[in-house]
């Protein structure tokens, strides 16, 4: 039944389709016939990039709005010589089986065309079968720069599992400025670059599931290289197509129609740039950018773009003027500049410009908040422009689950579904695989995280369906440190299933955890209470309000400031004895607190650096020795990820073990 609800819900878009009067054309770049291209080649090799010097290396100067391959030059040789008569036809017919034979040739070594081109070798029944089953044939390999990963390729599928990397196969018009700035980088930097765009060209799923600091901006600038080429690789398949149905029409105005001609989806957007807030959308605009530089380019709209994107003419930015080390390093790239997480934007890319803020419909790019997609979404009542989305990239997945993970799971829930309306699409250019349904099974998504949770996991696990693969990093963590004679305490509670997990968690917390800290005289002031969960929070904070005797005060992500410095001097003067804190709370605030000598960790925090940090807060005080403080931190077996980043690898595998 809902095969055919989907099969109909086609055919009436087909139908509205085909009574539309002038369509609109999907990429509105005029063509240009192109003069032949210098014959120089580029000899441009990616072993090395900080080590190539960009003076050497010739590249193919292009003159006109596309990069028009051999087979084109063979077209415009051949129709030089060509007459009306029977020999022109002959010439003709025979030109049209070389172009076949060629276009064969460059499809089968592009790994753009052999991906999302007409026929995906990697597109079966039994591929698809297989992720739907999630059946995965699993490997680990060492893949350079990221270190050790896990590559998963559908069961029985002909690609291999250790098969992590490709050539690298940027246009050449791209390389000029990314080697450019290559070679003004560290060589580990560029090595990086190199190891992300070799995996990338595979055309399957990666998850780097550990973003260092000073790696961030390089990955960010290889990462958009890649959709950059992915865009305009699009772009050019589209026009060279507009071309060989305008010289077909003109050659033969009776002839019907080329059948090799699909080359788009419902909708012009094919990437999708999903950021926590307009700060990072600044730094992806400028990764972007740097690959497309003026004066070659012209950007068109930028100063609307820094001035919404950035912080206000004349505001100063207090977590970048400060001192050095007032704000833990995390902190300050996290907030710096504006933090508004509720936007959205569409950038379109032509020949020689860059354009902001271009109509969702008509742009290539989306780059947007989950929240601002979802207020968009839920206003307008259809989400068409994600239809067509071929690259997904959501960066900084430990922020956007500190703010709110409902709305990324609701964008990922519209992403590549058959489209509500037509939008003027021509539905005789559609790849095939997009009418079949079958978008979500080569969409490649890549993933960034500070961390691992369980929400992005199972969000790779659930949602990454890409029937070429994916491919996860993976870290050891080390035990992380903390302030020398402290006794950490990790205290363990039985749970058989996840779904029971909070319920088990709370039990045990309010009936052993929390009854023998309160026999304690010494343990039952001076008490933090650390809640990672801000559901567990709120059913914590209700608990202490029934519980008669106790004094406490709280301090979550919806305290006011006022609120904020009344808890902090009512819990450092002694006047409570217990101070509950959400992890969101520390997440936007970071606050140092005095006056804590008993840290009890709810639930081992998502950020390890928390850990150290609360257990050195008790030393701000003056007198205050190691055998002052205590620490407990209640854990089940669910708390893997968060237990090893503060354990370390071994040791959580071993506190869970010996549980």
């Amino acid at each position: 039944m809902a095969d055919n609800s989907v099969t109909t819900k086609l055919l009436t878009l087909l139908n509205v389709s085909a009574t539309k009067i002038g369509k609109r054309k999907r990429f509105e770049d005029e063509f240009v016939p192109a003069e032949k291209l210098n014959k120089r080649k580029a000899s441009i090799s990616f072993a090395q990039p900080t080590t190539i010097a960009v003076q050497e290396i010739e590249i193919v100067e292009e003159k006109e709005i596309v990069e028009i391959s051999n087979d084109v030059e063979m077209q415009e040789a051949t129709e030089e010589t060509e007459d009306n008569t029977a020999d022109g036809a002959l010439q003709r017919s025979m030109h049209s089986g070389i172009e076949f034979l060629i276009k064969i040739s460059v499809e089968s070594t592009d790994g753009y065309e052999k991906h999302f081109g007409l026929s995906p070798s990697c597109l079966s029944e039994s591929s698809r079968s297989a992720v739907e089953s999630r059946s995965w044939s699993t490997s680990r390999v060492k893949n350079g720069k990221l270190g050790s990963a896990i590559v998963s390729i559908p069961a029985n599928s002909e690609a291999s599992t250790s098969s992590s990397t490709s050539e690298i196969d940027i246009l050449d018009n791209l390389k000029r400025p990314f080697l450019n700035r290559q070679s003004k980088q560290a060589k580990n930097q560029g090595e990086l670059q190199h190891d992300i765009l070799s995996t990338l060209s595979t055309r399957k799923d990666l998850y780097i599931t550990s973003t260092p600091l000073d790696t961030k901006r390089s990955t960010r600038e290889a990462i958009a290289l890649h959709a950059l080429n992915h865009v305009t690789k699009k772009r050019r398949r589209v026009l060279k197509n507009n071309e060989r149905l305008t010289r077909s029409a003109k050659a033969n105005p009776d002839a019907p129609p080329l059948e090799d001609v699909q080359d788009q989806g419902f909708t012009r957007p094919s990437v999708l740039i999903l950021l926590p807030f307009r700060s990072s959308a600044l730094d992806w605009f400028r990764a972007i950018t740097s690959h497309t530089p003026s004066p070659s380019y012209q950007i068109e709209n930028q100063s609307r773009f820094l001035s919404e994107y950035g912080l206000p003419e004349g505001a100063v930015d207090k977590l970048v003027t400060a001192e050095p080390g007032t704000y833990p390093p995390d902190h300050v790239d996290t907030f710096k500049g504006n933090v508004d997480d509720n936007f959205r934007g569409g950038i379109k890319l032509t020949r020689k410009t860059i354009k902001m803020f271009a109509d969702f419909y008509g742009c290539d790019i989306i780059i947007a908040s989950p929240l601002g997609l979802r207020r968009s979404i839920e206003k307008e009542h259809n989400a068409d422009y994600l239809t067509s989305i071929e690259v997904l990239v959501i960066d900084q997945m430990d922020a956007l689950t500190m703010q709110n993970w409902e709305h990324v799971k609701f964008v990922m829930s519209h992403m590549n579904k058959l489209p509500k309306e037509s939008h003027d699409t021509d539905f005789s250019r559609i790849k095939p695989w997009y009418l079949d349904g079958f978008a979500p099974y080569l969409r490649q998504s890549i993933l960034l995280s500070a961390y691992e949770t369980a929400e992005t996991r199972s969000l790779y696990n659930n949602s990454l369906k890409n029937v070429e693969g994916k491919i996860r990093t993976e870290k050891p963590w080390p035990p992380i440190e903390v302030p020398a004679g402290i006794d950490q305490n990790f205290v363990h509670f039985d749970c058989i299933s996840p779904v029971d997990e909070p319920e088990k968690r709370f039990q045990y917390f309010t009936t052993q955890l929390l009854s023998s800290v309160l026999k304690s005289a010494v343990q039952s002031t001076n008490t933090i209470v650390f809640i990672p969960s801000s559901f567990d929070f709120i059913r914590v904070q209700n608990y202490f309000r029934k519980y008669s005797g106790v004094t406490f005060t709280v301090l979550s992500e919806y305290s006011t400031n006022q609120d904020i410095s009344r808890a902090r001097q009512a819990f450092f003067t002694g006047e409570k004895s217990f101070l509950l804190i959400s992890e969101r709370f520390h997440f936007y605030k970071r606050y140092k607190i005095r006056g804590s000598r008993n840290i009890l960790f709810y639930g081992p925090p998502d950020h390890p650096q928390y850990f150290t940090e609360f257990l050195s807060y008790p030393f701000l005080d003056e007198g205050v020795e190691p055998s002052d403080v205590t620490c407990r931190v209640l854990f089940s077996k669910y708390d893997r990820f968060r237990l090893e980043r503060i354990a370390g690898t071994e040791g959580a595998i071993g506190l869970i073990k010996s549980s």
